[in-house]
């Protein structure tokens, strides 16, 4: 077994790793990050074409990397992400990227903060030594490796690692109920004047009539068609299979197979039924689902829809949000979109919500953080999820320096540093200001 060794080690490579590393490795850290799949970009890869949903409440960008990122696509000519309006209930704008591109522009992000990306790497296991992980077991196609870590941030999106070195955790609801998972793809070559053309966001009664007919599954009821980035494609985000354990490998290879055939059932019913479809065909079919909620990890606070409804903005609050409450088929076949906050406001999310009780070099980020089932239905998004992200990163560095447990990271010194860094609406700062 090869021995490696780093000041931190980051796992998992969506929007939330991404964010880790780049904020450590730009603060001068050594930063190894582990990606168990081909690529970095997390639900940019399962998802192609997914927007980042959440990245301006109250209209306003939150700032930080994900704002660096937009902007280096908002830049390019063409341009290769733009700003829209969302087209479902309560949702502020998106961004729409080209994924491609935006998978690319990350790891260029990640080379100029001198990164080392390891793709195809599985983290298995914890070395714990203490009140430590002294370091990761990991294996790539070469073999068994280890590497020793003064921090360990965990972005992986199912936390294997931190609950391995003990950390305390609930599966969806708590009662075992978590969200569908989804298959999406893209439709080329749709004609969008005559595919929009309907006041219906969801194409409920084309929906109903597939559904009548047998053509469409049950759970098909809304239909979440949606403009892509590029012009006349469509994003279908609707296939979604409930019932199914993130945690469980054997679980998402059935639902990966069942959502194939779905997406292929509504691909047939959109070219022959939804006026503006006629020429237009698949791409883009996911490789695997996509997972929205497994383990959520107990943390130093456990944010509650109650914070967010008050609009609480937490003296260590990391990154604004206004997110409705996106939940997904959780254990019945219902969607919401309900407004977390009254119009016009926003809550932040607390670093404590990011930070194990006892575990004193570990920290996570993304949807493992510490919410309880209807504050997560909010705080899910990607652009949190990389602010997330870079906050643990920002924290990783003054608890090296410092040399203190993540647990004893100074708030004040954090969010300052993070308002350094750009990220908009923290410490007292409104989200609008200058």
């Amino acid at each position: 077994m090869s021995e490696l060794k780093t000041d931190v080690l980051v796992i998992g490579g969506g929007t939330a790793g991404f964010g880790a590393a780049v904020a450590a490795g730009r603060l001068g850290l050594d930063v190894c990050l582990l990606e168990s799949g081909p690529k970095i970009g997390g639900v940019m890869a399962f998802c192609p074409g997914m927007p980042w949903g959440a990245a301006y409440p109250q209209d306003r960008m939150i700032g930080g990397l994900m704002e660096e990122l937009a902007g280096r696509l908002f830049a390019m000519d063409p341009p290769m992400a733009e700003k829209r309006p969302c087209t479902l209930e309560n949702f502020g704008p998106e961004i729409l990227y080209d994924p491609d591109t935006a998978t690319l522009v990350m790891f260029e992000m990640l080379e100029e903060a001198g990164v080392r990306v390891h793709l195809n790497a599985t983290a298995h296991a914890p070395v714990t030594e203490g009140e430590r992980i002294a370091a990761v077991e990991f294996f790539d196609r070469t073999g068994p490796h280890r590497i020793r870590a003064g921090i360990v941030i965990d972005c992986s999106g199912d936390g294997d690692i931190s609950a391995k070195a003990g950390v305390p955790y609930s599966l969806g609801d708590g009662r075992g109920n978590m969200m569908a998972v989804t298959l999406s793809f893209l439709m080329v070559g749709a004609d969008w004047d005559r595919v929009f053309a309907e006041n219906d966001p969801y194409f409920r009664r084309h929906a109903a009539k597939g559904i009548a007919q047998g053509r469409l599954h049950p759970d098909l009821a809304q239909l979440y068609l949606m403009r892509g980035f590029h012009r006349d494609t469509v994003f279908c985000n609707s296939v979604a299979i409930r019932g199914v354990d993130g945690t469980d490998p054997a679980d998402i290879t059935r639902a990966t197979q069942e959502g194939r055939r779905r997406c292929h059932q509504l691909a047939q019913f959109l070219r022959s039924d939804v006026p503006g479809f006629e020429n237009a065909f698949m791409m883009n079919l996911g490789p695997t689902v996509g997972v929205r909620e497994t383990r959520k990890l107990e943390g130093l606070y456990r944010v509650t829809g109650a914070d967010l409804a008050a609009g609480t903005r937490f003296p260590d609050g990391i990154v604004c949000c206004d997110n409705p409450i996106d939940d997904v088929m959780r254990g019945s076949s219902e969607m919401t979109h309900d407004a977390m906050v009254e119009e016009g406001g926003y809550y932040t999310i607390p670093f404590r919500s990011l930070v194990p009780r006892r575990i004193e070099n570990l920290m996570f980020a993304g949807r493992i953080l510490s919410a309880d089932p209807t504050a997560f239905a909010s705080v899910r998004g990607m652009p949190q999820c990389m602010a997330m992200g870079q906050a643990t990163g920002t924290a990783a560095w003054l608890a090296l320096r410092e040399g203190v447990p993540v647990q004893q990271v100074g708030h004040e010194e954090l969010v300052a540093s993070l308002r350094a860094q750009g990220v908009r609406g923290l410490g007292g700062q409104s989200l609008t200001a200058a």
